[in-house]
This record gives structure tokens, C-alpha cells and sequence, in this order.
């Protein structure tokens, strides 16, 4: 009986949608926001049963502000964790776009992956020729490649596009590379380099980089000091050493900030910065 009198409770306000009095319309909003993700199943069911335009848009544009605050809410969860699980934090990041994308989906690409790379991988043999045979999975047998004709496209930063299109920027290409090899148990890590995202393999006695979106290209701590004095920069230590998850997802955020603002779309720039300050527990405008 509760349940069917919130069905009526939300057919009546879903109704007042269609009012052409904004300031009505804008109290059902929240009224419906308010309710929680619960509702989102029933608003995309009237949705469907409505062919007015304007209350279409109204529908489409509640269930965007929903799932964008869940997903502001997941990413301080994921932040407070502590354990700040890459793929995870990946999987939010695409939620944006791709709301209604699994989890498992994600776990299950990045497995079948990983099998194909155990399949020819030995632990016996040098790093560099363990890296040679984790660049000839990724790039020769699964032909992942840099995106270079379409640099700034948001999918680049999107995982499941990633994994569906074999296309990626410095970073996922990155993410997909270091989440395989540390299910291989290498000691493979993120560096934040200025313009351009590198991993390290960094052991107790050996350290070297891989550049991914060179097709896993290794080259040394010297290599990474010319680079440095190219772009007129001071060396500092974050430029050789390896950065956490979290500053991962941070740059994701920064990169499609970036790719929005490209594209003139100025409103997901603003929803990507609210989803950098939730990530970053840092308040608004110091970022």
C-alpha cells in the first residue's frame, strides 16, 4: 500500500512537470531530487509515456543531476577509502558519460586481457624482456594505439571506450598497461610527467620507464632529465617517481576538463571541476 501511494505521490508530481509556471516546476525538482536515485527507474518509465518536449528535457535533465550527485557521492567514498582501487576509480570516471556501465564489465575486460598476457608471460627472465612481451600483447596482438587523430576527444579518457575502440591518450593507455602488469606482480607505477603520463618500473635494484603511448618505448632516469630541460623546467621528484591512484583520477578529471572545454561544452567543464574538488577534498577555486 506505501508503495503504491508513492507511485501516486510521484505520478502527481512528475504530472506538475508539464506546468508552465517555473517556479513550480523548479519546487517539484526538488522535490523529486530530494527523493534520492530511488525514483530514477520511475522518471525514466514516464519519460517514455510522455511526448512533450519540454517535460522530456525536465525528465532527462533530473535524471542527469541524480546520478551526477550519486556519482560526486561514490568518488568521496572511493577518496575515503584509502584503498583507492585504479580500475574503480577509472569505472567512476566513465560513469559520467556511461551511467548505467558495470563494474564487472570493466573487471571482466581487464581479466580476459590479462590472460592473454599470462599466457606468454615468464618470470624468469629479465624486466626489459617482460615488458617486451607485455608491449607485444597490448600492441601487436591487441593493437592498442595512441589516439593521435583525435587527441582531445573525451572517450580517450573513458576506460570502456578505451578498451572497446583499442584508442587512448597517455593516461589510459597508462591505466590499462599498469593494472596488467601488477596483476603479473611487476612493480609498475604511474608518473606524473609535465604533458605527457609515463609509467616506471621501479625495483630495489632497477628502475626504468616505459612510455605507453610510444608503444611501451623503455628509456632511462637521463632521457626523462632532457625532456625536463626541453621544456625549461625545473627536475623535481615526482618527475621520476611514481604517483598514487589518486593523483591518477585527478589528472583523468584534468584531461577532460580540458577535452570539454574544447568542445565548448561549458556546463560538463563545470560539472567535471565539482568532480575534481569532490576527488581532491580540496575546496572549490584552489585547484
Amino acid at each position: 500500500m506505501e508503495e503504491e501511494l508513492n507511485n501516486r505521490e510521484l505520478k502527481a508530481l512528475v504530472s506538475l512537470l508539464d506546468d508552465e509556471d517555473r517556479q513550480i516546476v523548479n519546487q517539484v525538482e526538488e522535490k523529486i531530487i530530494s527523493l534520492g536515485n530511488e525514483v530514477i527507474p520511475y522518471l525514466e518509465r514516464h519519460w517514455e509515456q510522455n511526448f512533450n518536449p519540454t517535460t522530456q528535457r525536465r525528465i532527462e535533465d533530473l535524471i542527469h543531476t541524480l546520478q551526477f550527485d550519486e556519482l560526486k557521492s561514490k568518488l568521496v567514498n572511493w577518496r575515503e577509502d584509502g584503498n583507492h582501487d585504479l580500475l574503480e576509480g577509472m569505472w567512476l570516471v566513465a560513469s559520467y558519460q556511461y551511467p548505467d556501465l558495470e563494474f564487472s564489465y570493466l573487471k571482466q575486460e581487464i581479466e580476459q586481457l590479462f590472460y592473454e598476457v599470462w599466457l606468454d608471460f615468464k618470470q624468469d627472465i629479465h624486466p626489459f624482456d617482460q615488458v617486451k612481451i607485455l608491449n607485444n600483447v597490448m600492441f601487436t596482438k591487441k593493437k592498442f594505439t595512441a589516439n593521435t587523430k583525435n587527441f582531445h576527444a573525451p572517450g580517450n579518457s573513458m576506460i570502456n571506450v578505451v578498451l572497446e575502440t583499442k584508442r587512448g591518450n597517455p593516461i589510459s593507455l597508462c591505466v590499462v598497461y599498469m593494472l596488467l602488469a601488477q596483476k603479473l606482480n611487476l612493480p609498475v607505477y604511474g608518473v606524473n610527467l609535465p604533458n605527457l603520463f609515463i609509467l616506471t618500473y621501479k625495483a630495489e635494484e632497477l628502475q626504468f620507464y616505459i612510455n605507453v603511448f610510444n608503444r611501451g618505448l623503455i628509456f632511462s632516469k637521463a632521457d626523462i632529465e632532457n625532456y625536463i630541460n626541453q621544456l625549461n623546467l625545473n627536475p623535481i621528484d615526482s618527475y621520476f617517481e611514481p604517483c598514487s591512484n589518486l593523483d591518477i583520477i585527478k589528472r583523468v578529471f584534468r584531461n577532460l576538463i580540458i577535452s570539454f572545454e574544447k568542445l565548448g561544452e561549458h556546463h560538463k567543464v563545470d560539472e567535471m571541476k565539482k568532480l575534481l574538488y569532490a576527488v581532491s577534498n580540496e575546496p572549490e577555486g584552489l585547484l
